[in-house]
């Protein structure tokens, strides 16, 4: 395979006149996207390049301290904004979507660096930083989805649910139904990814690494792994959101707390 084409600052720049021709497009049509597609941009380069120096510092530094260190700063904003998307009025969210995200995400990427990939070294930068990475933006997703949809679920049906309740259903049977949507909801957008991919699009992580150099068969390889460790990793980070969320509607009397 032939070498990866390094791009310059000058072939940077033109990336950045597309977006130029976005802005003006967006004038010509009076759209008013123009300050939007223009920070957007501007976050983009800056965001991105802060990511890089650090990953480069990073991955010269060569740490086991290092590699979690980045780990858990990225843990940290998944979830703080899978919170906000959630609610920032129930108590003891934040914990639970930080518990859920890490939990799934720890076993995900134990399981897939031990058993399949099995580097030199557990901690190998190129290796662990991209995979949780790339398993801690999807759980942040699926984890804000499916707790929206139950908060939301839950407080447009107070009735419902005393009734169950009433009826002798513990808190658990009484949302029960809630849950399970939620937890669709949330695996749906997987689910539909898994059906098409290949077919629609190639998928971004093998067009990065085609792009690298790779060989097309270990990219698809790869991203069969990364695609199956997202899927465990979203299906389980749902099912214990969830379970945490509900129980914060009831009091110790099994009651519902509206």
């Amino acid at each position: 395979m032939e070498d990866l084409i390094k791009l310059e600052f000058v072939d940077l720049a033109f990336a950045v006149g597309s977006m130029a021709m976005a802005i003006g497009l967006s004038a010509w049509e009076n759209l008013g996207l123009e300050l939007t597609i223009m920070t957007a941009a501007g976050r983009t380069i800056l965001q991105l390049l802060v990511l890089g120096y650090i990953l480069y510092f990073v991955f010269a530094l060569d740490n086991v301290w290092g590699v979690l260190a980045i780990l858990a700063v990225i843990l940290i904003i998944a979830a703080m904004v899978a919170r906000n998307r959630i609610s920032t009025k129930i108590p003891q969210v934040l914990p639970l979507v930080w518990g859920a995200i890490f939990i799934s995400t720890a076993l995900t990427v134990i399981y897939v660096n031990f058993l399949i990939i099995q580097p030199d070294r557990w901690y190998e930068p190129r290796y662990v930083i991209p995979l949780a990475g790339i398993v801690l933006g999807n759980a942040m997703n699926a984890a804000a989805i499916a707790g929206e949809r139950l908060v939301s679920n839950m407080n447009s049906q107070p009735l419902e649910i005393e009734t169950h309740l009433s009826l002798g259903a513990t808190p658990k049977q009484a949302v029960s139904k809630y849950r399970k949507e939620a937890i669709r909801a949330a695996f749906l957008p997987t689910l539909n990814q898994m059906m098409l991919v290949g077919m629609v699009a190639i998928p971004g992580i093998t067009t990065g690494q085609l792009l690298a150099g790779i060989t097309p068969l270990d990219a698809v390889a790869y991203e069969i792994v990364i695609i199956f460790m997202v899927a465990m990793a979203n299906l389980l980070t749902t099912i214990l959101v969830t379970r945490g969320l509900y129980r914060q509607f009831f009091n110790s009397a099994a009651q519902l707390v509206r």
